[in-house]
């Protein structure tokens, strides 16, 4: 990566020398409309203690050039001081004041502070993204969580543009040559990646949220929601306050602290990286939380879960911060558990838990059984290290982790818990150690054993029904057995549909747990999904679900079971043709569009990779069918009728199924309630590209009629989609040879050139693609480089010789370690694909 890494011994040694009082940040961003101009001026002013006095520390930039370091009163050499993205600062004294001035550049990647160029109305939008270190390249700092200071911003930026920050404008100062001068009020104590600017013609919408808190005085949070200008007819602000005044009420009676960084602003921004960032008083969501054609009720669940989890990042993380990212799990799971908690106690999505189970859960499982697995509590050296842990294990496996552990202590315990940890240390930074005393106090339990098999050793474990008994193992080399409490459900046929008719809980603790089984009837382990846990099924439970999964009337024991038969095709342990079956005879009856969704995106992975050459067409054709079937027996304008869309375009194979795709694009056939779209025109153009069916003036033409971000990053897809050696090679070299891009463009062209019936075309770009990691990762920003890496591994190449091309770059040194772990993952990614091949 470009740029110098800081390691955890750095940081250390940094905080007991350090303590950080106040940053004075002042950027020129007047001439951001100007697109020949690649940099900004930026300038930071530090005031800090030193515990040792004549010891020398260092400030962490990003920037093309340092213009001037002055370090209490004394001017510095730039060209000595600065070098490797470090900026040194020699012989301190125990108060210590420094001013750098740098020209900063504007990025193209989703680091630092991002330029976009809206295509359909040539504005200029800018917006920053830092986590988790690059607010060094919007000003010189101490790039580390546990320096926290309080920040104040100064900018200058095009009349008439709107401007966030993490505080209130104080005051805007009267236009000068065309540009007006933002001043900000100071912020509370925060962390330097999680300071924000937001600036740009944006549309913005206002709303006000109160609350008398329990000494009598009443809290005001005003509210904003921002999107870009062209969207603004798209934009449902009222939808998104709903969802933000029910998270507030929520928080505020579970947490007892008040939300404590005033105002709360959420911008929805172009090209973004994730799906949002908790930046305190300014939060920012990718837009494609705007919904330009007709969704499900599933993404408007799945951007309800985002605000909520970014809302409670407020609390977990921003009020109280890990004290470096060894600890990154103290935020990022815990604001998934509250997210997700929060969204079936405080909204419309009381199934919530439903989809959690069957997506983010998955994720997890993948994640834990990777070779480059980690604990939730991981071991962080570096930088590096830190950009890449932000994955299934702390997201998703925290999260299970803790909804398990607050039904093992209470949820009241475990409420009172959290509220005592952020009273003790609050705007400080904390490690697990500061959470467990919190949580121990209120329990009354010792939670190190706890602690240690599940926050602090990796792995997951598989939970199977065996003659009577519930039998646990675990991958070798882990934990065969760790300690869970779970539910056993018994379900049977009853009016109809499929029932509970008896649960059992019971703690599973080692190897062999004996359990009682009802004849004729289905046991449902985990059920309720109370415990971290893959469920393997045996072949008479697999019969006698073949029946009637579709019947079973819980939601969540479905979801469970359809959890139970995806991680089992992955595993090995089911043909790939018996998944699909399953989803022939049942999917039509899932009524959970999340899972529904889940269900047929994993269909059309195990197609792609699980399937041997000589099973593929026909698993394929049934495939097909089943999605043409369904499309026609949804219900006009229903959800149902959109995800069946999205499956057909997905799984066509023959001549009628690409008739039908053109059909639909074109209105020579119409069904009742669908529309088709912008995007779902760009779904149908994909499938038809790939099948050699849209050339270049076709495509060209869609593009035409749509102008807009979202289309050119859809005609890329296509293009290289298109079973041409040479659309093929051309966005390769898009893709490698153009430098850093917009990350969702390299998403677009990367998935675009991966198309599984055209294997021969993709075998040219083997050799290049491992020869030219090394450079990639040398010369691209992190977060170009990792999907460059992960999204251009050649995984459709399911081959021995794919596998041992990997196994040769792997096995030579020089390689940097983020970049080894990437590459591994893919490999064994590749590895279990060999492995399901081999049982169909």
């Amino acid at each position: 990566m470009p740029g110098g890494n800081l390691t955890r011994d750095e940081a250390r040694e940094r905080a007991r020398l350090v303590a950080v009082d106040t940053y004075r940040v002042a950027l020129d961003l007047s001439g951001a409309k100007d697109l020949s101009a690649a940099t900004f001026r930026s300038t930071s002013t530090i005031s800090f203690s030193c515990a040792a006095p004549g010891a020398s520390t260092f400030l962490d930039l990003i920037a093309p050039q340092v213009l001037s370091v002055t370090l209490n009163g004394e001017s510095l050499d730039p060209a000595a001081v600065f070098a490797d993205s470090r900026i040194t600062l020699p012989s301190l004294q125990a108060r210590n004041e420094v001013t750098v001035v740098a020209e900063c550049a504007y990025s193209r990647t989703g680091e630092g502070l991002h330029r976009f160029v809206d295509p359909a109305d040539g504005r200029v939008y800018l917006y920053t993204q830092f986590e988790p270190a690059d607010s060094r390249r919007l000003y010189a700092n101490f790039e580390q969580p546990d320096l926290k200071a309080s920040f104040t911003f100064d900018i200058s930026a095009p009349a008439g543009w709107h401007m966030s920050s993490n505080a209130a404008a104080r005051s805007r100062l009267p236009v000068v040559e065309g540009a007006a001068r933002w001043l900000f009020s100071p912020t509370e104590r925060i962390s330097t990646y999680l300071t924000v600017v937001v600036a740009g013609p944006y549309h913005v919408v206002r709303d006000h949220y109160a609350r008398v808190l329990p000494d009598g005085t009443t809290l005001e949070i005003p509210l904003a929601a921002l999107c870009r200008a062209s969207l603004a007819e798209h934009f449902d602000a009222e939808a998104i306050f709903e969802v933000t005044k029910q998270g507030l009420d929520f928080f505020h009676e579970v947490f007892d602290y008040p939300y404590p960084f005033g105002k709360y602003d959420q911008a929805f921004v172009p090209e973004y990286n994730l799906g949002a960032m908790e930046n305190p008083g300014c939060v920012t969501f990718t837009e494609d939380y705007v919904f330009r054609s007709k969704v499900t009720d599933a993404s408007y669940e799945g951007r309800a879960g985002t605000i909520l989890h970014e809302m409670a990042h407020m609390w977990f993380g921003d009020l109280v911060t890990m004290r470096w990212w060894d600890d990154l799990w103290l935020k990022e799971s815990f604001a998934d558990f509250m997210g997700t908690y929060a969204q079936v106690k405080a909204t419309r999505w009381t199934n919530a838990w439903v989809t959690f189970a069957n997506r983010r859960k998955a994720w997890a499982y993948r994640q834990d059984q990777l070779p480059t697995t980690h604990p939730v509590v991981a071991s962080i050296d570096d930088l590096e290290d830190a950009k890449l842990n932000f994955d299934g294990i702390t997201y998703a496996k925290g999260a299970s982790v803790l909804k398990q552990l607050a039904a093992y202590v209470g949820e009241e315990p475990f409420l009172e818990g959290a509220r005592r940890y952020f009273k003790r240390h609050a705007f400080g930074n904390t490690t697990l150690a500061d959470l467990l005393a919190a949580l121990e106090e209120t329990s009354g339990r010792d939670l190190g054993a706890w602690s240690k098999a599940w926050l602090e050793t990796d792995g997951v474990n598989t939970l199977a029904l065996d003659r009577g008994a519930i039998v646990q193992s675990g991958a070798p080399g882990r934990l065969e057995a760790r300690p869970h409490r779970i539910a056993v459900g018994t379900y049977a046929a009853a009016d109809g549909g499929v029932a509970r008719i008896g649960r059992a809980e019971l703690d599973v603790t080692g190897t062999h747990t004996p359990i009682e089984v009802l004849p004729d009837a289905f046991t449902l382990i985990n059920d309720e999904d109370l415990s971290y846990c893959k469920v393997y099924l045996d072949q008479e439970q697999l019969a006698w679900l073949e029946e009637r999964l579709s019947s079973v009337r819980d939601p969540m024991a479905r979801s469970l079971v359809w959890s139970s038969l995806w991680n089992m095709t992955r595993d090995g342990e089911l043909p790939t043709t018996r998944f699909v079956g399953f989803v022939d005879r049942h999917a039509a009856g899932e009524t959970e569009i999340a899972v529904l969704q889940s269900i047929l995106a994993q269909t059309t992975a195990a197609l792609d990779l699980y399937l041997a050459p000589g099973r593929r067409a026909a698993v394929a054709d049934l495939a097909a069918a089943t999605a043409r079937r369904e499309l026609a027996a949804a219900a006009p304008g229903s959800d149902h009728q959109l995800v069946w869309l999205g499956f057909t375009a997905a799984t066509a194979v023959s001549e009628a199924d690409f008739e039908l795709l053109e059909d639909l694009l074109d209105g020579g056939t119409v069904l009742d309630g669908l529309t088709v779209d912008a995007d779902k025109r760009w779904t149908l153009l994909r499938a038809l590209a790939a099948a050699g069916r849209a050339d270049d003036a076709r495509l060209g033409a869609e593009l035409a009629g749509d102008n807009t971000a979202a289309g050119h990053r859809h005609h890329a897809g296509c293009l290289a989609a298109r079973p041409d050696q040479a659309a093929k090679a051309a966005a390769w070299r898009l893709v490698v040879d153009c430098g850093d891009q917009p990350n969702d463009l390299l998403r677009e062209l990367l998935e675009g050139m991966a198309q599984a019936d055209q294997t021969t075309l993709l075998e040219p770009f083997v050799e290049p693609y491992f020869a030219g990691l090394d450079r990639i990762w040398a010369e691209r920003t992190i977060e170009n480089a990792r999907r460059i890496v992960s999204l251009g591994f050649p995984r459709l190449l399911v081959a021995p010789e794919t596998l041992a091309r990997a196994d040769s770059w792997l096995s030579t040194g020089g390689h940097a370690p983020a970049l080894r772990r990437l590459v591994a993952e893919a490999r064994d990614d590749l590895a279990r694909a060999l492995r399901a091949r081999a049982v169909g």
